[in-house]
């Protein structure tokens, strides 16, 4: 006996869906009551090749969300009747309002087939949807229909017999982000539902925490009889509602309508639609024909991440500075007032040194960040995104590899940890691995604060220019990593994309404050915790073991010398100027006593092993010391520079910023400058997100990602520095 596929006929008022019902059942269709009210139920039986089909025609609903009785009730058959498969019949010629109503279906996990009527309408109006891709994208079948000639009827039931066969009552539910201020409150709420198993015969747990959001007054009513929880999901509503209002100035349900539209905005850019001058317009749409144009667009994009450096090094180059002299106060006065010995060597080189160097390009961090979250509040990320993408599929990434990629630092200020975790929303192994395992090549919030103290160093006269090239460069290993391995290592075929374009709202002052804030703050507690912790490690390792008493003993007899010897030159020279020219004449002997004492200690010694090694690549052995240390947190390279370089030589008159001492050594030449440069961008990932990314992969991809990018790293670095040598040379 043939199985009986329960359909439901589910559209928006006006879109032909009772006609294609009536087209597709004929004379079986009777009209019946639903339980209790007076709203008509329309069903029928349609039979084909072995198929039998009860459709139920539900009444015309604009959304899930219960607004009405006849939206209640086509709500309801939905959720309590569990249909096999639900038809949405849609009006082409309003193709993005109509698809409001599609992406819902998909959020609750209904198997779904759409019915694209009125395209005889559509075809008039010189108008071309692209059905396949259209299919492609949302990853349900797609059927063109023109209703009221009975057009596509029975492609449409053939669908919806092969998706019945395809998921076999199965519901998987379309997880849609709606931004960072609900995406974290959602996840709260579906984890308090899930635990509590509130609500989960019935409702899917995150469609359950969006249908709360939007004050859906028959869940609320229906929650309020189930439990403790329902006080604990009000709570977060509330909490969420307090956000949006004071980050974006709107509710949390404008929001998810706004993302809702967001997605089939960027759905529609995908090329489904041409000639769509008969869509919706608005403001938006207006834009984005300049922002993202496909010669203006990308101009703009560099243009606005070039101007972001230039206002980061414009308007933070004062309080740096003045926070610099600050903490070059500090050290002054602990030179003079501490005696000499480890309590002042530690507070002096190792705390004020390390944290201060880190702490000073706070200001720069912050400018960064303020600009940032302005463009991601503003929409423009997105639009960002989406023009990225055209170049991201060419290198074996996914479209939403774009959202990872940009939170780990495609515009400076951002972290792998986050940029790793958010690379779950892409559906291919696949594409999820590749996007994982380059995300750590970003120039992060981290590696900003090394780049901006090694650009301050030796691009004095340009640091906009080189921090450009630095994230372009980043962008470029990130691409090529990913086409090399998705040739051999993770090789497979791309998946469909479609990318979430907001409108454009202009940020409120309060919201940029605030997420300005809380990125800053996350950077400066770092610095007071992880970078202290590390910076007091890294003193100690290059502080100890001591020189031997006889090897002090011989530089002592050194500078004693000296002291002979200027006095035996200058015999008529005061006691002032005799002083001055002994300090001279001892300074270069103390420098030397001073990097011995750093060599012999136990990162010297490692530093001293690996120089072998490292000479291939021209790193100054002070960098050696520097790099193991960045494994921790990447911010250590400028606090273990800065301590590596302040040991023993805190000059309370004659105090100097740390990027002035790194110009002053010869050993950084500009190949030694740019292979350290390329080996920070790609070298190992932080410790946190080695373990992040073995969370979300395995052990074996993390260990991979630790060997794989060492080496790739260093076989780049060493290419820059033999070349860039020779060439000098």
């Amino acid at each position: 006996m043939a199985q009986t596929i329960r359909v439901a006929v589910s559209g928006q008022p006006n879109c032909g869906k009772s006609t294609m019902f009536n087209a597709i059942t004929g004379g079986s269709a009777r009209v019946g009551n639903y339980p209790g009210i007076t709203v008509d139920r329309l069903e029928g039986i349609y039979r084909e090749n072995g198929h039998i089909s009860q459709l139920v025609d539900l009444p015309g609903t604009y959304s899930l969300t219960s607004y009405s009785m006849e939206e209640l009730v086509a709500r309801n058959v939905i959720v309590d009747e569990h249909p096999d498969v639900v038809i949405n019949m849609m009006d082409a010629t309003a193709l993005e309002r109509s698809l409001y109503l599609a992406v819902q279906l998909m959020e609750i996990g209904a198997p779904l087939v759409l019915g694209l009527n009125m395209m005889d309408e559509v075809r008039r109006s010189g108008v071309t949807i692209d059905v396949d891709k259209l299919s492609q994208l949302l990853g349900v079948p797609v059927v063109p229909c023109v209703a009221r000639l009975g057009q596509g009827r029975k492609e449409l039931m053939q669908a919806v017999a092969e998706t019945a066969d395809r998921t076999q009552g199965k519901w998987t539910p379309f997880r849609l982000s709606y931004g960072p201020d609900l995406d974290p409150i959602l996840e709260r709420m579906s984890r308090a539902i899930e635990d509590a198993q509130f609500l989960t015969g019935r409702y899917d747990p995150r469609w359950l925490a969006v249908k709360y959001l939007e004050n859906d007054e028959q869940v609320l009513a229906e929650g309020a009889k189930a439990g403790a929880t329902h006080d604990a999901l009000l709570a977060l509503c509330a909490e969420a509602e307090a956000v949006t209002r004071k980050n974006s100035a709107t509710t949390p349900d404008a929001i998810i309508a706004d993302w809702r539209y967001g997605f089939i905005n960027g759905l529609i850019k995908q090329g489904v639609v041409r000639g769509s001058d008969a869509l919706r317009r608005n403001n938006s749409d207006a834009i984005d024909k300049i922002v993202t144009h496909k010669l203006l667009g990308p101009l703009i994009m560099l243009a606005v991440l070039y101007g972001m450096f230039l206002v980061t090094f414009t308007l933070g180059a004062y309080p740096q500075g003045w926070i610099e002299k600050g903490f070059e106060w500090l050290g002054e006065m602990g030179t003079t007032y501490i005696p000499e010995g480890y309590v002042q060597s530690l507070l002096v080189s190792g705390i004020i040194g390390g944290v201060g160097s880190v702490i000073g390009f706070t200001p720069l961090i912050c400018i960064m960040f303020a600009m940032l979250v302005f463009l991601e509040d503003l929409g423009y990320m997105a639009r960002v995104a989406y023009m990225l993408d055209r170049v991201l599929r060419i290198f074996g990434l996914h479209g939403m590899s774009v959202m990872p990629l940009i939170m780990s630092g495609g515009i400076p200020g951002g972290c792998a940890v986050p940029g790793v975790m958010c690379a779950r929303t892409l559906r291919s192994p696949r594409e999820r691995l590749a996007t994982i395992l380059t995300a750590p090549f970003m120039v992060c919030g981290a590696k900003t604060t090394a780049y901006l103290m090694l650009v301050a160093a030796f691009f004095p006269d340009n640091p906009t220019r080189a921090m450009f090239f630095v994230v372009l460069a980043a962008w470029a290993f990130v691409l090529l990593v990913s086409k090399l391995l998705r040739s051999t290592m993770i090789r497979g075929e791309s998946t469909p994309f479609v990318m979430e374009i907001p409108p454009y709202r202009l940020p409120t002052l309060r919201g940029v404050l605030l997420h300005t804030w809380e990125r800053v703050w996350q950077y400066v507690k770092k610095a007071g915790t992880v970078i202290l912790a590390v910076s007091i490690l890294m003193w100690a390792v290059m502080t100890f073991p001591e020189l031997p008493e006889d090897t002090v003993a011989q530089y002592d007899t050194q500078k004693e010398q000296a002291a002979e010897q200027v006095k035996a030159a200058h015999p008529d020279a005061g006691e002032e100027e005799l002083a001055t020219l002994t300090e001279d004449a001892q300074k270069e002997i103390e420098d030397a006593q001073n990097e011995a004492a750093l060599k012999y200690s136990t990162a010297g010694r490692v530093s001293e092993a690996l120089t072998p090694l490292t000479n291939l690549a021209g790193f100054p052995w002070q960098a050696n010391i520097a790099l193991i240390g960045a494994f921790a947190a990447k911010e250590v390279f400028v606090s273990t520079m800065a301590t590596a370089y302040s040991m023993g030589k805190v000059d309370p008159e004659e105090p100097e910023s740390l990027s002035e001492r790194l110009a002053a050594d010869p050993a950084w030449s500009l190949p030694a400058v740019l292979s350290v440069f390329a080996f920070m961008l790609l070298y190992t990932p932080c410790m946190v997100t080695v373990v992040v990314i073995a969370r979300e992969s395995n052990w074996k991809w993390a260990t991979f990602s630790v060997v794989g990018s060492l080496c790739f790293a260093f076989v780049v670095s060493v290419l820059i520095y033999q070349v860039g040598t020779a060439l000098l040379t």
